[in-house]
């Protein structure tokens, strides 16, 4: 059941966004949004010199589609595959950070934890207007990110 869509250089240029619009609006008209949770990856080929040495989140351009993505689809996380680091991708694209040959990705602190609490409230509320009330998704996406989120939590919101 997995999504895979296709970027290249054209939809991310032009911040097309269509491709994956047209998919997630296909899935809301068959009321299948909720089947596909944890399901889509998104592939991007795009091309650039030969010697870039630049990661894909450090490239303005792909960085800034996926921040129009992240505008029309605040919940999207909903939707990634996270096993296969979409989630993190995702996170990598819209949250400062730097690469260190080691340990790999390392995320501005502060700028990590107001993207992690700002997907809580858009999930938790998101979640609810789906009468998804279990709360499990929510701790896991924030313990990928190294937070524990408590019951007393959830109860202030």
């Amino acid at each position: 059941m997995t999504i895979q869509l296709t970027l290249n250089n054209k939809a991310i240029n032009n911040l097309d966004i269509s491709t994956v619009i047209n998919e997630i609006e296909s899935l809301i008209q068959k009321q299948k949004l909720l089947d596909y949770e944890q399901q889509l990856q998104l592939k991007i080929e795009y091309q650039r010199e030969a010697d870039d040495p630049r990661e894909l989140s450090e490239i303005p351009e792909v960085r800034l589609w996926y921040l129009r993505l992240d505008s029309i689809y605040p919940w999207l996380p909903f939707l990634l595959d996270w096993k296969t680091g979409e989630l993190a991708r995702y996170t990598a694209m819209l949250v400062p950070h730097q690469f260190n040959r080691t340990e790999g990705i390392i995320f501005n602190p502060e700028a990590l934890e107001l993207f992690v609490m700002n997907k809580i409230f858009v999930l938790s509320d998101w979640l609810q207007n789906n009468d998804i009330t279990e709360r499990s998704r929510l701790k896991s996406m924030a313990k990928l990110f190294g937070y524990e989120l408590d019951d007393t939590f959830f109860e202030m919101i």
